[in-house]
């Protein structure tokens, strides 16, 4: 019967189609509707407040309501830079038609996924087991108890009342069924997010990592870089991780794959040349026209991730970038505070890149040596948009280009302070983008690590104050009675911090205690631990749920990696740091736990796991606790970290201490360094020299 029920209903899924074409919009200018998303303090949700959909925001007494009322519940949910999002905005959700039948006969519901990412996971489940793939706008129809029937993503006008009206009519004509094969999707979610972790017998080995390894090659574009051969993600966690695997193996194949990506991506159009900041991910293979939100863990990630490869390669391009896009994101993210925003649109006045490209006759506009210029940014007819656009993008550095050309580098430095001064007139008549200018405490965990990362390279004091700043306003602002929220901004409903959030924090404030050597940032970082596994722990198993709560249809345990590292894997990496350094063994067997029982997956889909894989170097190859005690610890650690050094905990403290690592390491008036592996350390040494000798170092430049 199971079966012959999902037949039944399968055919309703049809009716969801994904497009690409673009759309022609309208701007509504006044409005003569106001819903109840008019209290809310989320961009996104601010953006459909004068829909005649008489939308309301997710609450947990949602469900009790829908089942008072016995109507089905339309859920929708994307976010502020949304491109599709905003397009079903102006043309759907904002017609009359569409929003009586809607107002008749579902409970309208808009979510922000930034702000309730939990909801998102559990009905981007659903989508896929009914589609095979997702996106957003997340659009689904649950039943009055929140069990899914139907689930799409953009529809046109005409698609989405089709598909409405027809799960409508059929939930009317067989309640039961619906009941059924909605029950059955739930169970479906509930099984995938049960995620025990106790099933494997295979511990997680170098074999586990090499047949990842082999496994995910195919999806590399050694030509491009990146992975894939369509529209491409940068994938940070993942280029972080074959950066340190490669080196610890010295596969040079896996090294050159990782350096022609991240010259690809900072040289291509995934990057803001005139402004700076990366965009959040390519339309095409060559990394020539983007999608052109920015989204602030993109840059955090990116920025941590060229800071450590400009330790391994010492190319100016990768410091350029950390330190153009830390400009950007200070000009155009950085709040009063110190702290950063989330996001800005894609969009401007319904017209996706609007604010970045360029038309012909702007380019006209461009006069000092016009034909360098096009050639500079490649900007040839073939290199248009479909709409006849162009949008800068670079295929060669500045000294090849140069040299190309006849030209020296103050040259060229000086025509590319002409075409970017141009340009910027030009742009300076535009509208900016929208801001979303929420708090997210994991976004601005990775931009803290970012900063931190950044000092490494450049020794600049003022991007530590900034990793400091930000982590004082975060632990002031974003703890509310005790307890850690998600976001906030003014006006906002405060919602308790998920998993990432906990352990994003967690990261961040070891992050500083390796380079400030403050020990409030240890502490700070097993209190965030310790309250991570009592409020996130499951019942049986290894991993640690998303939610601290058990309000939604199903638990949500998250093990593999997004555009961000999976959490349970940020926390698995401080569980280990955190032993290593408090010699506390049962925070290493939990983090042990965790990495045998994710081996099936990082066997089966290496690149959806890579964060946990970089964690496994830990265990699977020679990693060193570098303990420096002494009056010059921190002029040494710093010096230290100007190096590439994987599989490494680099750590100080200037005077005596009772931090179990630094036990009877501190001998007055000296400052020794102690090479360490699995709590045996070698003879002391002096100097930086010294001390990279002892670790065998061979990641010199």
């Amino acid at each position: 019967m199971k079966t012959y029920y999902y037949h039944y209903f399968f055919f309703i899924l049809t009716f969801m189609f994904f497009t690409a074409c673009k759309k022609e919009v309208t701007t509504q200018k006044e409005y003569a509707h106001t819903n109840a998303l008019i209290h809310e303090s989320s961009p996104y949700l601010l953006k459909h407040a004068h829909n005649p959909v008489d939308w309301k925001p997710w609450s947990d007494t949602l469900f009790d309501y829908a089942q008072q009322q016995q109507k089905l519940v339309l859920l929708s949910i994307g976010y502020a830079s949304c491109h599709w999002c905003t397009v079903m905005e102006e043309e759907t959700f904002s017609n009359d038609s569409v929003a009586a039948f809607m107002n008749t006969n579902f409970i309208n519901i808009k979510v922000d996924r930034e702000e309730r990412p939990d909801v998102d996971h559990v009905y981007m489940t659903a989508l896929q087991l009914m589609r095979g793939s997702g996106g957003w706008p997340l659009n689904m129809i649950l039943l009055p108890d929140g069990n899914p029937v139907y689930g799409g993503t953009y529809h046109t006008r005409n698609e989405w009342m089709t598909s409405i009206k027809t799960i409508d009519s059929l939930y009317r004509g067989d309640p039961k069924r619906a009941k059924e094969y909605a029950s059955e999707v739930t169970r479906r979610i509930q099984e995938l997010n049960s995620g025990n972790g106790t099933e494997s017998k295979e511990k997680l080995t170098q074999e586990t990592l090499a047949n990842g390894i082999n496994n995910w090659q195919k999806d590399w574009d050694y030509k491009n870089g990146g992975f894939g051969n369509s529209q491409k993600f940068m994938l940070p966690a993942s280029l972080n991780y074959l950066l340190d695997y490669g080196n610890l193996t010295q596969q040079q194949e896996i090294l050159g794959f990782v350096e022609q990506s991240l010259d690809k991506i900072a040289l291509g159009g995934v990057y803001d040349h005139l402004d700076g900041g990366f965009y959040r991910y390519s339309t095409d293979a060559e990394w020539r026209v983007p999608h052109f939100e920015k989204m602030l863990y993109d840059n955090a990630q990116l920025i941590s991730l060229y800071a450590k490869v400009y330790k391994a390669l010492k190319k100016p391009l990768y410091k350029q970038r950390v330190t153009e896009t830390i400009q950007f994101l200070n000009t155009s993210f950085k709040t009063k505070d110190g702290e950063y925003i989330s996001a800005l649109d894609a969009d401007l006045d319904g017209e996706e890149g609007a604010y970045y490209l360029f038309s012909e006759d702007e380019l006209q506009k461009v006069s000092e040596e016009p034909e360098l210029f096009r050639n500079y940014y490649n900007l040839t007819p073939k290199n248009q948009t479909d709409e006849g656009f162009y949008n800068l993008y670079r295929t060669q550095t500045d000294s090849l280009f140069a040299k190309q050309n006849n030209l020296d580098q103050t040259e060229l430095n000086k025509l590319k302070s002409s075409w970017e001064r141009d340009l910027k007139i030009i742009k300076e008549k535009r509208k900016f983008p929208l801001k979303d200018d929420k708090i997210i405490v994991s976004w601005n965990a990775l931009m803290i690590e970012a900063l931190a990362d950044a000092y490494t390279i450049t020794a600049d004091a003022d991007y530590l104050r900034q990793a400091e700043e930000a982590f004082e306003v975060i632990a002031t602002k974003a703890w509310k009675n005790g307890t850690l929220i998600h976001s906030y901004k003014p006006g906002s409903k405060p919602v308790d911090g998920f998993l990432d959030d906990y352990s994003y924090l967690g990261s961040a404030a070891l992050r500083l205690y390796t380079i400030t050597g403050k020990i409030d940032y240890l502490n700070k970082a097993n209190d965030l631990t310790t309250q991570t596994l009592s409020k996130f722990k499951t019942e049986n198993g290894s991993f640690y749920k998303y939610n601290g709560k058990d309000n939604l249809i199903a638990p949500i345990i998250i093990t593999n990696d997004a555009v961000m590292p999976s959490a349970n894997a940020v926390l698995a990496n401080n569980l280990l740091l955190l032993s290593n350094i408090l010699y506390e063994d049962e925070l290493a067997a939990k983090a042990n736990a965790m990495l045998d029982a994710i081996q099936p997956e990082v066997e089966s889909a290496p690149d959806a796991y890579a964060h946990w894989q970089y964690v496994a170097l830990k265990r699977v190859f020679p990693f060193y606790d570098v303990a420096i005690a002494g009056p010059q610890g921190k002029a040494l650690s710093l010096k230290l970290q100007e190096y590439y050094i994987p599989n490494a905990l680099v750590i100080f403290e200037e005077t005596e201490t009772q931090i179990p690592v630094f036990e009877s390491r501190y001998v007055n008036g000296k400052t020794l360094i102690y090479i360490c592996e699995q709590r045996s350390c070698k003879y002391p040494v002096n100097t930086v020299s010294e001390a990279l000798d002892l670790m065998n170092y061979q990641f010199f430049p």
